[in-house]
């Protein structure tokens, strides 16, 4: 009986969490779009390999995906699929082991901040979009 508010408004609160965890990658995804150079710079100061090829990747997994995700199109891969990319950027672009002051503890807050995010993508992934979704369409 407790839980019975959560599952009267389920669909309705898998929706606003697809659209609250999609809010960073489409927003930081359009930055790195409209900044693509400003990106790839950015990319190859942390030593990524092919800084412009993962700025492009960056851009489409971000936006491209992080819209889809909100649409609720293909949800169960892609969020997967997200989760992965996400995992990696925390391991290529957040290594504050290798830092030290200010810059470690950001970087460190960026790294379990992607951490946590994975957890969520992966929930996504075992959920799905719920009803209001183009994947229940």
């Amino acid at each position: 009986m407790r839980y019975t508010l959560f599952e009267n408004w389920r669909d309705q609160l898998i929706l606003l969490a697809r659209i609250l965890l999609m809010v960073l990658f489409v927003k930081f995804g359009l930055d790195k779009l409209l900044g693509f150079t400003a990106t790839v710079t950015y990319m190859t100061s942390t030593g990524a390999p092919l800084p412009g090829l993962l700025a492009l990747i960056a851009v489409v997994m971000e936006v491209g995906v992080g819209i889809a995700l909100v649409l609720g199109f293909y949800t169960r891969p892609l969020a997967l699929a997200l989760a992965i990319y996400t995992l990696a950027a925390a391991l290529i672009g957040h290594r504050y082991w290798n830092m030290e002051g200010m810059q470690h503890y950001l970087s460190m807050i960026n790294f379990y901040k992607n951490i946590s995010i994975v957890g969520g993508l992966l929930l996504l992934s075992v959920t799905g979009p719920g009803k209001y979704s183009l994947d229940k369409r």
